[in-house]
């Protein structure tokens, strides 16, 4: 049974392809980097987490927010493939603790802003207002395209979004979660990006590649437990 349902909206994927090794330096025991055609992927996607709400809460009462993670894609010994994640900023005082304390994953508190800047263009600025943690900014604005198309099975853009299943580190070790929800629509999107600390805030050079962008309208998920590896 799910401990959480909610709404991902407006969800874009900006990923560029590093050198594997720079991601398996990272990594904790157990997971192993996931490659496409040779190259590791990091991908920063900023989004809005709405209606974030246990069983049988009603919507209204739902916390909605600004997110904004950086991840990655991994293997463990049992061969599923997934997410592993860096950290998850996010606005909201309700919704962060809710997150944390279901989930255990990385999120630390930021001021978050989503504004419309056109009929389906997008500006998204975090600044990160966690204690104890390294600063972060990100600002940019996304411009989806028109055309929608569900991801083609062994393709770039499916090994980047369809995955169900993330890991994280948590007390006493590894822990995954499962979540479900419909394939995705893509559209390609263009992305301006004004200011990024995302890899330098959780230890990486900022790769010199091209990213890979794609938006989506959005999913309705449902979260489960967490469990230990």
């Amino acid at each position: 049974m799910h401990v959480l349902s909610m709404d991902w909206r407006d969800v874009c994927f900006a990923s560029w392809p590093v050198e594997p090794a720079a991601v398996a330096r990272t990594l904790p025991d157990g997971l192993a980097v996931d490659t496409y055609e040779g190259d590791a992927y990091l991908s920063v996607v900023p989004f809005v987490m709405g209606d974030v709400r246990p069983p049988g809460w009603p919507r209204a009462l739902a916390p909605t927010f600004g997110e904004l993670n950086l991840r990655t894609y991994v293997t463990a010994e049992s061969g599923d493939r997934a997410i592993y994640f860096y950290n998850l900023d996010a606005s909201g005082a309700i919704g962060i603790p809710l997150a944390r304390t279901f989930f255990r994953i990385p999120y630390y508190h930021a001021d978050i802003d989503v504004s419309r800047v056109s009929d389906s263009g997008l500006h998204f600025r975090s600044t990160r207002t966690h204690e104890g943690v390294p600063s972060c900014e990100f600002d940019a604005t996304i411009t989806p395209g028109a055309e929608r198309v569900t991801p083609e099975s062994g393709s770039l853009e499916s090994f980047l979004v369809e995955r169900y299943r993330f890991y994280t580190r948590g007390l006493g070790g590894l822990w995954y979660g499962d979540i479900e929800h419909d394939p995705w629509t893509l559209t390609d999107a263009t992305l301006d990006v004004r200011r990024n600390d995302l890899f330098d805030a959780n230890g990486f050079d900022d790769p010199d590649s091209t990213p890979h962008v794609a938006h989506s309208r959005g999913v309705e998920v449902d979260a489960h437990h967490l469990r230990r590896l």
